[in-house]
């Protein structure tokens, strides 16, 4: 109960809630460098995760390398990156890009793959080019896949950010490094809750994001799909 009554001390104390150092800059600075790795990261794996789903060429090497690349710790990356770019943002946006990117590549390319291969020849028979293939038949299709893929890599950046503290940064990992340093309890309790908090927003968030995305028929042959394996996996 006095680690519980110190929290909220510490979240309810307006002296955390003003200044460079209060809640709310920090929840910027960390929004800022999760949503700037984040979209990085779109604009690289997006790409490649599509045109590789759409050719068929490839996509089994680049998954394999994408998921080499998460057993790689994102603390060894900042370190790394330190060393060689100096201080700064540049660091920990690379191991943050660094661990959004796989995801994106992998639930995009499979996500093309799993269309029905006559949507392909419906759209190749009313005269479309693969690119118009891609954008109007195949990506439709796959999007529920790719906002997961997309979803899952902001959640894990977001949680991750957190290592910006590390090498001076801010963000909220600013809370868990300096109460460590001054065995202040309440203070890493706080500035971990926020950012549990601050995943679940993510997720929340794009979670809607997805549901505006994806057309209802599509969602609506998703959630069938899905009960129809949960009644087939408790069946057998």
């Amino acid at each position: 109960m006095d680690i519980l009554s110190a929290l909220a001390g510490w979240l309810t104390d307006p002296a955390n809630w003003q200044g460079s150092d209060g809640i709310p800059n920090r929840i910027f600075e960390h929004v800022w460098y999760s949503l700037t790795a984040t979209a990085v990261a779109v604009a690289i794996a997006l790409p490649i995760g599509l045109a590789l789903g759409h050719t068929g060429r490839g996509g089994q090497l680049a998954i394999n390398v994408s998921n080499v690349g998460r057993a790689i710790p994102s603390f060894g990356i900042i370190i790394l990156a330190f060393i060689l770019a100096g201080i700064g943002f540049i660091p920990v946006l690379i191991a943050l890009v660094a661990l959004a990117i796989p995801p994106i590549i992998t639930n995009s390319y499979v996500g093309i793959r799993a269309v029905d291969p006559e949507i392909r020849e419906a759209a190749a028979g009313m005269g479309m080019t693969g690119a118009q293939i891609l954008r109007r038949a195949e990506l439709p299709v796959a999007m529920p896949l790719v906002m997961a893929g997309i979803r899952t890599s902001a959640v894990q950046v977001v949680a991750t950010a957190t290592l910006a503290a590390v090498i001076g940064l801010g963000g909220l990992g600013r809370y868990i490094i300096s109460g460590f340093s001054q065995q202040d309890t309440p203070q890493v309790l706080g500035g971990a809750i926020l950012v549990a908090l601050l995943s679940l927003a993510t997720e929340a968030g794009l979670g809607a994001v997805q549901r505006a995305v994806v057309s209802e028929g599509l969602a609506q042959r998703n959630a069938e799909a899905a009960v129809a394996a949960k009644v087939s996996a408790t069946t057998t």
